[in-house]
């Protein structure tokens, strides 16, 4: 029998904060009682907090990201209108086959595994062709590590003169990288609760802005579950219109809770601080990233290249057995070609110390010649850095009384 903990580095689910796992452990209630519009209420306000809407409506969905995908689909579009996305990466990929087989007519962009959303291209095809009635774009997608700028392909389709809706899949960065939804123009984002949010997953989220709402009015697509209009009218009045996943809304209160103590802003540097300090140790060891260029870096996941003849699933699997700890495998064409490390939710600099340890040893298993301790040393080096450096400019820390340059100095 193994004793201790069992650490979590996928790119989802993440690990559930201890407040949030007691929030979520309540008798159960009557989900008509009169005084739940106090619960609902604020958490679709403070929803919008987070996806940064000002206009438009949170929804909230029993169900996983995927389903916030197909209410999205399905209230915004009808059957046979033109859709354009790219493929590059698994889930990218899963939202391609999703839309066709909802009757959309997908104008698809394949992108090589380990870059991002071709803005370029994006704006060529919306130049090229204006009857396109919504761009869909994975913010990050989690297969390969890659971040894309959101805000850039809303600036092409302005450059363009497209009327489209513009839907992001925002499942592994909303709540953890910056997202913005009513600054980037984003009509329709997705997000669901086993990521940024720390929940276990069933809670699917959609930030639907004002267009997409009217859009939603007009078309004529089959739904029923994930109807927006019946959503909105029990919404309205603090309610849902049918039975909510109690526990995971009480979850939700907590998580919520816990991001603005930290603060948005600080909750994305943070993550940008982890993200940074794995990558600095994947170079220590000598290996590459998924991500082909630094603009494409994601800083809730790192996908790690293998050198041939190494299998990423044997590196997971020994991980696994052997020091309990639980990397993500590679998906799609990266299958066997990458182990992804997940740095998001609640995590900091120890945590990803711990798991940069772990992969050294299972590397170092699975016959990879990395040097024990170079990639825990090296993120050790950055992060030391960066938080000494952020508390100095902010006057904070065990630096902030009188002498502070002087010990800071000999710190570093």
């Amino acid at each position: 029998m193994k004793i201790g903990t069992t650490h979590l580095f996928v790119p989802g689910p993440t690990t559930v904060p201890e407040v949030v796992r007691r929030a979520m452990n309540i008798p159960m209630e009557d989900h008509r009682a009169p005084d739940l519009p106090d619960l609902v209420l604020d958490l679709l306000a403070d929803l919008r907090r987070v996806f940064r809407l000002r206009e438009g409506r949170v929804l909230l969905y029993p169900g996983s990201g995927t389903g916030a995908w197909e209410a999205a689909i399905t209230n915004c579009l009808d059957r046979g209108d033109r859709v354009l996305m790219a493929r590059h990466g698994h889930f990218s990929h899963l939202w391609v086959e999703m839309a066709r087989r909802l009757g959309l007519d997908v104008v698809c962009h394949d992108v090589a595994w380990g870059e991002g959303v071709p803005v370029e291209t994006f704006e060529q095809a919306l130049r090229a062709d204006p009857s396109i009635k919504a761009v869909f774009v994975t913010h990050n997608e989690t297969a390969t590590g890659v971040t894309s700028d959101v805000r850039a392909v809303r600036r092409a389709m302005d450059a363009a003169g497209s009327d489209a809706l513009l839907c992001v899949d925002g499942v592994s960065s909303i709540g953890s990288l910056d997202f913005r939804q009513d600054d980037w123009g984003v009509d329709v984002a997705v997000a669901g609760s086993q990521k940024g949010f720390m929940l276990p997953a069933g809670l699917a989220m959609l930030g639907v802005s004002e267009k997409a709402l009217a859009a939603a009015e007009r078309t004529t697509t089959e739904r029923s579950y994930f109807a927006f209009r019946e959503m909105i009218a029990a919404n309205e009045v603090g309610y849902f219109p049918y039975t909510p996943p109690m526990p995971l809304l009480h979850g939700l209160r907590a998580s919520l809770d816990r991001l603005f103590e930290e603060g948005m802003d600080d909750v994305v540097a943070r993550h940008h601080r982890l993200g940074e300090g794995v990558r600095q140790g994947v170079k220590a060891w000598g290996l590459e990233l998924c991500a082909t260029s630094p603009r494409w870096y994601s800083d809730t996941v790192t996908a790690v290249r293998l050198p041939g003849g190494v299998d990423g699933a044997l590196v997971c699997k020994i991980a696994y057995h052997r020091y309990r700890t639980s990397f993500g495998g590679g998906l799609g064409q990266v299958a066997g070609k990458v182990f992804r490390i997940g740095h998001l939710g609640d995590v900091n600099e120890v945590s990803c110390l711990g798991a940069l340890a772990a992969a050294e040893m299972a590397l170092l298993d699975a016959g990879v010649p990395v040097e024990a301790g170079s990639g825990v040393a090296a993120a050790q080096a950055y992060y030391r850095q960066a938080l000494l450096a952020e508390e100095e400019a902010a006057g904070s820390g065990p630096w902030a009384s009188a002498g502070s340059r002087t010990r800071l100095a000999a710190v570093r």
